[in-house]
């Protein structure tokens, strides 16, 4: 029996295990690749093994760095079962499809762009092709319906007749309705076969709805392993969800391989109980200059956490009642999702919402944004506001139309809270952004390019870690010491490399066996 390493090794998306027994191949997640555009590419493209020697897939959570690749793994030829909890198969539901739309419209745009270019080269060159100034220029309108919209057809017609490579998605909305049409939805704790004597079992991770630990019992030629995959662990003590379990049955608590995340591997967040009074400072702060404060946030989980914590300011009158939007179609209809699973809610959910006949997530002053106008109209506006949109890393999406509107004035607030990944907008915001601020914004301020076009960072830029769903350094190694389970020894995965060997160190000072495994390294367990 083996397992191996394919995605978010040393780094922190692709997630991508395998472990393979002398008759299955379970993959453990099958997620994107986020960061450089040309990067991610070549490394999602290809699938590093034959999609129909896949036995099963067991999906740890939604998150699209987990889930983002099965609509390209079943039209490579898997044919087995993927299995998840229930709430992470409605999840997945909007998730997958919005993955493939955005495949899509990348690659009509990137064509539109490379026929542009060619016909315009076209101009240029001696000997070539000829065409008109005036011929380009009706290409050119004939190609978009509007002023937002390119003309699919048209542009297809313009490939074909010029003989243009085009740019193909990795996967299209068939694809994604394909791989939503094996998904099975199980319950936590209920053992479910995987393989030829392997089941798996789900228990509550705490990182977003839905996201679970699997542990796996093989049981072969008389004798029985045990290998428990973490996903993403969340907080312990946050709100929403149940924390992360630490309790397993006892007759499954010898543990020969624990394959765990370490995103925050040498970092702690701020304390859960100053998430509150530090996001009513931020938001006191900006509305006392008259400005908008912009929260780059993940449509499923940072989303939903906000919006609950709002709601509460709000009830408090802790803070003024200006109007919140949340700018993302995608983010709407997973609040719903939230909204139909108050079974996975914690204690505390039940007491401050649920019993008093709220829903956390939503309130008067709360309005979800669906059109494009509507999103328009939002970024004219000069009063006071809290606008909330994807893309959570500020590399695609709405987002990009907000900052690119308020980024150039000091007045407005830019919230980041949540990882902002390597090689991302998010991150040169985070790191650029703060930069300047602890600089006493003296001098020019970081120009950022977006969407083509360079902008001041006059914007104040804030941040509070301990929204993120993930556990931090000290939750991480609380998982390992204060679980019932006894562990032989342990994989990190899902954390750039300094996280990862830094949480090595520490869990090894305790004793423990502790790898940290490269893209392709394969781990046997004899």
């Amino acid at each position: 029996m083996q397992v191996s390493f394919y995605g978010a090794t040393r780094e922190v998306t692709g997630s991508m295990t395998c472990l393979t027994t002398d008759t299955d191949r379970i993959l453990l997640d099958c997620g994107l690749f986020q960061g450089r555009r040309r990067d991610a590419e070549e490394k999602n493209k290809v699938l590093p093994f034959d999609p129909a020697l896949v036995t099963n897939v067991v999906l740890s959570h939604a998150h699209i760095d987990h889930s983002g690749r099965l609509p390209l793994l079943v039209r490579e030829g898997f044919n087995g079962r993927i299995l998840a909890t229930r709430p992470t198969v409605d999840a997945c539901s909007y998730l997958l499809p919005d993955s493939a739309h955005i495949q899509e419209s990348d690659s009509e745009y990137l064509n539109y762009k490379k026929v542009r270019h060619v016909l315009s080269e076209m101009r240029k060159t001696p000997g070539a092709r000829k065409i008109s100034k005036r011929k380009l220029n009706e290409i050119k309108k004939l190609l978009k319906k509007d002023r937002h919209n390119i003309n699919g057809n048209i542009l297809q017609q313009f490939i074909r007749e010029y003989h243009i490579e085009a740019v193909e998605p990795l996967y299209s909305m068939e694809d994604a309705n394909n791989a939503l049409s094996v998904l099975d939805g199980k319950p936590y704790e209920y053992p479910i076969t995987v393989g030829d004597g392997i089941t798996c079992t789900f228990y509550e991770a705490g990182h977003i709805l839905g996201s679970a630990i699997s542990l796996f019992k093989i049981e072969r030629n008389g004798t029985t392993r045990r290998i428990v995959f973490t996903g993403d662990l969340g907080r312990f003590d946050k709100p929403i969800i149940n924390d992360p379990t630490l309790i397993f049955p006892e007759e499954d608590r010898e543990i020969d391989l624990l394959i765990m995340e370490s995103t925050y591997g040498n970092r702690d967040h701020e304390h859960l109980d100053q998430m509150k009074p530090r996001l009513q400072e931020v938001l006191n702060h900006a509305f006392n200059k008259g400005g908008t404060v912009i929260i780059p946030a993940f449509a499923f989980g940072r989303t939903q956490t906000l919006l609950y914590f709002l709601h509460m300011l709000y009830d408090e009158k802790a803070v003024p009642r200006v109007p919140v939007y949340v700018d993302s179609p995608l983010a709407t209809r997973l609040t719903r999702v939230y909204g139909e699973h108050p079974e996975v809610y914690d204690a505390d959910t039940h007491t401050t919402f649920l019993e008093k006949g709220k829903n956390p997530f939503l309130f008067n002053q709360l309005k979800f944004v669906g059109s494009v106008q509507e999103s328009m109209e939002i970024n004219r506006r000069r009063q006071p506001q809290i606008v909330l949109a994807a893309s959570g890393m500020c590399e695609g999406g709405r987002i990009l139309h907000h900052l690119r509107h308020k980024i150039h004035s000091s007045e407005n607030t830019i919230l980041l809270v949540g990882y902002m990944a390597r090689n991302t907008l998010g991150r040169r915001i985070e790191e650029e952004g703060l930069a300047f601020t602890a600089n006493g914004r003296r001098g020019n301020p970081p120009l950022l390019r977006i969407l083509g076009k360079e902008y001041p960072l006059y914007a104040k830029v804030d941040k509070i870690a301990g929204f993120s769903a993930h556990a931090d350094r000290g939750e991480l190694l609380r998982f390992v010491t204060e679980s019932n389970l006894n562990i032989k020894q342990i994989a990190l995965i899902h954390g750039e490399e300094e996280q990862s060997l830094s949480l090595a160190e520490a869990l090894g000072a305790k004793g423990l066996l502790v790898r940290v495994p490269r893209r392709g390294e394969i781990m046997r367990l004899d």
